[in-house]
């Protein structure tokens, strides 16, 4: 590898000769409690059969993220799930086939950015790896109604190719071509296969179109499709009360401030009847949707600032029913059964990870169907939802994860920037209260879940505002009592990381230490190294590396690397190509040469995402290491 040689950071701590015992107790505390809570395994993205007695779903509780199967059991003892074995590398996603012959694994090829599709029996035979290889990514999309065929989509490996799509026969592995297009995901199939959804377009611009096979015409699902953006749709068939045949289900922003649920008719050579509103909320966006396959049912899956609400809508009679009793703070893959009397689904909250529980939609009634290993006999911390204006008047928002004692303090960055801090389960933030120090973990403007305005706040030139948001958070904490003014952190993943990097170079006197990871230190490079569909779809976001490149080189972390003052963690994947790793060699590298307090971690075998138990413990057990040796 060129740039910096991977080393462990660490050294001793630089502690007041006061406290020294007590902060070596303590930090030693909280390192084995972040690593426990790292080992305490979960389940996610839960798919079932056509009757909806069985269930596939994804666990790391071996460790590294596998396929499993089980019974799903209304009363009685949960049964043991029966591991579906097809590589050492981590699963992504499995979704179960219609007619229940055959599962389709998305896998983490070498555990980067590149993903293979396998397809396998329900019982761990026929295993078959059918597109995707550590030099080509391959999408994962649905099942046709008949579930013989699986969609797969194989981006562009070169960036002036399209991206195409493909239904793939499990048996044969034989392709049939389906659509081409830039940067297409395709989203649903009609039942006899002639009409495709899909989405296409850059990073916050997303729309979506429906495609006749049979006429090879497009055409896009609302009148102003570049409005606002669309990500989730899927055809059913119409009420009684409609004359077409089929109905569009689609969650979109365009033309609101917020994500909300639009019906639009559907017919034969591209007929449109008139959009509608099905449902929208001033207070939450729309982030999942599912029907059952009569299209009477509907389920919504509501952000409500980061906590999640669901809705059951009966189409037929235009009646709405709130579901009750959540059984945790924050609800992710929502999967309501064909027939529509069951949902499964994964819920987690700060204090428990996550795990599978099942709705009865006649009864509302709720029953577990995984569980999670037994947790450390401490109490874990409560977040609060708190709020404040930015510098401009812009209200931010952001959970707290108070310490025991003032002083000490980090804010936490997330990715994307259209990700979103919710109360989930985080050994991370867990680890560093127990060691002294309070965590905050804003929702600074590019976030999602607060509207369509908000998560472009941060577009191209208005990053700076962004950059300006994380300052406020440390003035917010120092304000309010929560930190000291020379012990505030700031570290983050991914966007974050980039954030971390900018704001430890642009304020270097704001910032006591940072962590800084799997982020971009310099546009450039990041755009001429990263995956071309990564980089296509990202210019719309931060700027096009050609036409923008002024502001990009304003906005690098490596043009002021020398104003760093701060000490640094430096975190990367060895595999990572999403942001290449030589975005971490090269700043650690730059300020290694003025022989500045800065460490590296390379995560081996790692990508873009930490899906390996043993590296996340490593990265939780250094940071807090870190963290309480210079802030201490």
């Amino acid at each position: 590898m060129s740039g910096a040689a991977p080393v462990r950071p660490g050294g001793p701590a630089r502690v007041d000769p006061s406290g020294a015992a007590e902060q070596t107790v303590a930090t030693t505390a909280a390192v084995d409690l972040g690593e426990r809570l790292t080992a305490a395994w979960g389940s996610w993205g839960p798919t079932m059969t056509r009757n909806a007695r069985r269930v596939a779903f994804v666990s790391d509780r071996h460790g590294t993220p596998e396929v499993f199967v089980q019974d799903v059991v209304v009363d009685g003892p949960l049964p043991e799930p029966v591991r579906i074995s097809l590589s050492d590398d981590p699963v992504i996603r499995v979704t179960w086939s219609s007619d229940g012959e055959w599962l389709a694994v998305a896998i983490a090829t070498d555990g980067g950015v590149k993903q293979q599709v396998w397809v396998v029996r329900p019982d761990g035979t026929d295993a078959a790896q059918i597109a995707g290889s550590r030099y080509q990514h391959a999408e994962l999309g649905p099942w046709s109604r008949s579930g013989h065929r699986v969609v797969i989509t194989l981006p562009s490996t070169e960036a002036d190719q399209p991206a195409r799509s493909y239904l793939v026969d499990p048996v044969s592995g034989d392709r049939d071509d389906l659509a081409v297009g830039e940067l297409i995901h395709i989203l649903d199939l009609s039942v006899e296969e002639r009409l495709v959804v899909l989405r296409d377009g850059q990073r916050g611009h997303e729309f979506v179109v429906v495609v006749d096979r049979l006429t090879d015409e497009s055409h896009p699902l609302l009148t102003d499709p570049q409005s606002g953006s669309a990500e989730i749709a899927f055809l059913r068939p119409s009420p009684a009360s409609e004359t077409s045949p089929l109905v569009a289900y689609v969650a979109t922003e365009a033309g609101a401030p917020r994500r909300q649920l639009i019906a639009q008719p559907v017919g034969p050579h591209g007929w449109r009847g008139e959009p509608r509103l099905i449902m929208g909320r001033a207070d939450a966006e729309l982030e999942f949707l599912d029907a059952d396959d009569a299209g009477r049912t509907l389920l919504l899956g509501w952000n409500v600032d980061g906590r999640s609400e669901l809705d059951l809508i009966n189409t037929h009679s235009a009646s709405r029913t709130p579901v009750p009793g959540l059984p945790g703070y924050v609800v992710t893959d929502p999967v309501l059964s064909r027939d529509g009397r069951s949902v499964i689904l994964t819920v987690e909250g700060p204090t428990r990870p996550r795990e599978l529980w099942r709705l009865d939609t006649n009864e509302l009634t709720w029953s577990r169907v995984t569980d999670v290993p037994a947790l450390p006999s401490v109490a874990l911390v409560e977040p609060t939802l708190e709020r404040f204006a930015a510098r401009d008047g812009v209200e931010l928002t952001g959970w707290l994860y108070r310490a025991s004692e003032p002083g000490a303090a980090m804010i936490h960055l997330h990715g994307g920037p259209e990700s979103q801090e919710r109360p989930t389960f985080s050994p991370q933030h867990q680890a560093l209260a127990a060691a002294g120090i309070t965590v905050f973990a804003p929702n600074i403007r590019g976030s999602s879940g607060y509207g369509t305005e908000f998560v472009h706040a941060d577009d191209l030139g208005l990053r700076w505002n962004a950059l300006a948001d994380v300052v406020d958070c440390a003035r917010w904490l120092v304000a309010n009592g929560y930190a000291d003014r020379e012990r505030v952190a700031v570290e983050g993943r991914s966007y974050g990381g980039y954030a971390t990097l900018a704001s430890l170079a642009f304020t270097p006197d704001v910032f006591a230490a940072g962590v800084a990871v799997c982020g971009m230190s310099d546009f450039a490079t990041f755009y001429r190294d990263t995956e071309p569909w990564i980089a296509s779809a990202a210019a719309t976001k931060y700027g096009h590396p050609v036409d923008d490149a002024d502001l990009l080189a304003s906005l690098s972390p490596m043009r002021a690397v020398d104003d760093v003052t701060a000490p640094l963690l430096v975190v990367h994947g060895e595999l990572d190509t999403n942001v290449p790793i030589g975005e971490a060699h090269q700043v650690v590298a730059a300020l290694r040469e003025r022989s500045h307090d800065v460490a590296y971690l390379e995560l081996e075998g790692e990508g873009h995402e930490y899906r390996r138990a043993s590296s996340r413990a490593l990265l939780v057990r250094e940071m807090v290491a870190f963290l309480a040796a210079r802030l201490g």
